[in-house]
C-alpha cells in the first residue's frame, strides 16, 4: 500500500467516535449496550475485512473445508471484535459519567492503547495495530524507540479524537476551528512521509536466500534431487547477482540487475529462511551441507530447519533456526517459541479436532524456551522466526541481550498473494526502529528484504521467484529506551485507563437510583 494511504488513519476512527459521543445517542435509556455493540460490530468488520487472508490459508494451504475456514475466520473476528467492544463502552462510560463528551475524547487515546496493549498480552494477536499504518512517516516512528508501535497508534487515536470533535462542538466556529486545528495537527504529521531521514552506515554484507518451495507439495528429496535442490541454494549463497529492487518489491520501485562478479565476494553472513525444505538438525545430510556451505562461503550461516530434542520417551519437534560458525561448528539453535495457533499448533486440540495443521508432516510443535544470541567473528546476532516479528516486548530482549543485528527467517508462502506478506513485513520494520537494529529478513517465497533502524527497506527481492539478496547493513550497540523498559507506555495507558474507567462505573452506578427515581 502506497505511504500516503496512510492518512486514512487519521479519520478512520472518527464515525465510530462520533456515534458514541453524538448528543442524540446519550439520551437513549440503552446508551452503554448501544456503545458496546455498535463498536463490537466495528470491531468484528474490521478484522474480518484486514485478515481476510486467514480463509485462504486454512483452506488452500491448511487442507482444512471451506466452511470450517470460515468459521475460524468469524471466530477470529467474533473474539478480537471484544476489544472495540470494550472501547465503545468505556467511552460511553466516561461520557456518561461526566457528561461530557470532551473528557471522553480526552481519555479514548488511553482506552484504545490499553486495549492494543491487552490483545497483545491476553489473546496474544497483536495483528495489524494502528500504529503501523505509520511505519513510511518518519516522524512519528521516532517515537517507537521510546514507546513502542503504542506511542503512535496513541497519537493518531488523539488526531481522530480532535476530528470528532469538531463534529460534535457548538457552535459553528468553534467547529471550524477545530476542524483546521485537527487539519493542521494531522496533515502537518503526515506530511512528514516526504522527509525521509539521511542512509543508515553500513560496514557488512550478507546473501539472503529465497527458496521459493511450493509450501502445498511434497518437498522430501532423496538422492539426486536433495543434491540439485542444496547445490543451487549453496551456490546462490555466494552468487548473489540476482535482480532486486532499491526499496519495497512494488509497482514504481527501481529494479536493479547486478553483474556477477568473476570471483564472488565472500558474505559476512548466509541466511536461509524458514521453508518446507527437508531439513533436519539431526539429518547427516543437512549437517554435512552446512559445513561445505561455510567452508565455501567463510562466513556465520543461519539455516531454517527441524530441530528436535528427546524427552523421555516422547520425541518434541521444534520450528528451529540453526547457528553454524565459518569453521562449521554448530554453534546451537534458536527454537521459536511463539507458535502459530492452527499453523504450528491447535489450541484446544480435543475439541476442534476439524482444524489439523498447517504444517506438512508435523502434527504440533513444541515450543521453545530460550532467546539466544550467537556470536561469531566479533559480531552477535539475534534470530527469531515468522511469527514472532509481530511481538514486540519479545523481540526487544535479543538486542538486550546483546545482539547487533537482528535475522528474521520466514515462510510467507502459507499467506498466497494476499496482504498478509505486506502486513506481515510492515510489523517486522518496526521492530527494526523500536530496538534501533538492522534487520536481514529471508524468506521462503518474499518478502526478502533488507530493513534499517529507520524502517526502511533498503533492499529487496521480487516476489515469488528462486533468488539471493546481496545486502548491504550495518552492527548496532546502542539500546533504546524501548528496548530496556518494553511497554511501560502501554502500562502507563493501561493505568490511567482502568483508573478512569473505575471512576466513571462508580458515578454511573450513583447516577441510577437517582434517574430510577
Amino acid at each position: 500500500m502506497p505511504p500516503w494511504r496512510g492518512a486514512i488513519a487519521w479519520f478512520a476512527i472518527v464515525p465510530l467516535l462520533w456515534g458514541v459521543l453524538s448528543p442524540a445517542d446519550s439520551c437513549n435509556a440503552h446508551y452503554l449496550r448501544r456503545c458496546a455493540l455498535g463498536a463490537y460490530v466495528c470491531g468484528v468488520a474490521w478484522y474480518l475485512l484486514n485478515c481476510y487472508w486467514i480463509y485462504a490459508t486454512m483452506h488452500i494451504y491448511g487442507g482444512i473445508g471451506a466452511l470450517a475456514s470460515g468459521g475460524i475466520l468469524l471466530l477470529y473476528s467474533l473474539v478480537l471484535g471484544l476489544y472495540f467492544g470494550v472501547f465503545g463502552l468505556l467511552l460511553g462510560f466516561a461520557h456518561r459519567a461526566i457528561g461530557s463528551w470532551r473528557t471522553a475524547l480526552l481519555l479514548a487515546p488511553f482506552f484504545w492503547v490499553s486495549l492494543e496493549f491487552a490483545a497483545s498480552r491476553i489473546t496474544r494477536v497483536p495483528w495489524d495495530q494502528l500504529g503501523y499504518s505509520q511505519v513510511d512517516n518518519f516522524l512519528l516512528t521516532r517515537l517507537a524507540p521510546m514507546t513502542g508501535v503504542y506511542g503512535i497508534s496513541f497519537v493518531l487515536v488523539a488526531g481522530n479524537a480532535m476530528f470528532a470533535a469538531a463534529l460534535l462542538a457548538c457552535p459553528m466556529r468553534r467547529r471550524v476551528t477545530l476542524a483546521l486545528g485537527a487539519l493542521l495537527f494531522a496533515g502537518g504529521l503526515q506530511l512528514a512521509i516526504l522527509l525521509p531521514p539521511s542512509p543508515s552506515p553500513t560496514e557488512a554484507k550478507a546473501a539472503l536466500v529465497q527458496q521459493n518451495l511450493d509450501v502445498d507439495s511434497n518437498n522430501d528429496w532423496f538422492g539426486p534431487e536433495w543434491n540439485a535442490h542444496t547445490a543451487r541454494f549453496a551456490r546462490m549463497s555466494l552468487e548473489t547477482c540476482g535482480p532486486y529492487f532499491i526499496g519495497m518489491p512494488e509497482p514504481g520501485s527501481v529494479m536493479v540487475t547486478p553483474e556477477c562478479p568473476v570471483t564472488p565476494v565472500k558474505p559476512d553472513l548466509v541466511a536461509w529462511p524458514e521453508s518446507p525444505a527437508p531439513f533436519r538438525e539431526a539429518d547427516p545430510r543437512f549437517q554435512q551441507l552446512m559445513r561445505e556451505l561455510t567452508q565455501k562461503t567463510g562466513s556465520p550461516v543461519v539455516a531454517g530447519n527441524i530441530g528436535t530434542w528427546q524427552n523421555g520417551a516422547t520425541t518434541e519437534i521444534f520450528n528451529s533456526a540453526e547457528f553454524v560458525a565459518p569453521d562449521g561448528r554448530f554453534l546451537g539453535r534458536y527454537d521459536k517459541m511463539h507458535l502459530v495457533p492452527f499453523g504450528e499448533y491447535v489450541p484446544y486440540k480435543g475439541l476442534i479436532a476439524f482444524a489439523g495443521t498447517l504444517t506438512q508432516g508435523v502434527s504440533s510443535f513444541s515450543r521453545g524456551g530460550l532467546r539466544k544470541v550467537f556470536t561469531a567473528n566479533g559480531h552477535s546476532f539475534g534470530v527469531f522466526i515468522c511469527y514472532e516479528a509481530v511481538f514486540a516486548d519479545e523481540v526487544r530482549h535479543f538486542a538486550n541481550h546483546g545482539a547487533e543485528v537482528f535475522v528474521n527467517i520466514s515462510d510467507d508462502g502459507w499467506y498466497g498473494d494476499t496482504s498478509a506478506p505486506w502486513q506481515h513485513l510492515n510489523m517486522a520494520r518496526m521492530r527494526a526502529v523500536e530496538n534501533d537494529r538492522w534487520i536481514l529478513r529471508a524468506t521462503n517465497s518474499g518478502v526478502t528484504a533488507a530493513i534499517d533502524p529507520e524502517g526502511r527497506v533498503t533492499q529487496s527481492a521480487p516476489r515469488h521467484r528462486l533468488t539471493s539478496l546481496g545486502v548491504s547493513y550495518g552492527y548496532r550497540h546502542r539500546t533504546t529506551v524501548y528496548t530496556r523498559f518494553g511497554d511501560v507506555f502501554a502500562i502507563l495507558c493501561a493505568i490511567i485507563a482502568i483508573v478512569a474507567a473505575t471512576v466513571a462505573t462508580i458515578f454511573v452506578s450513583k447516577q441510577r437510583p437517582t434517574q430510577s427515581a
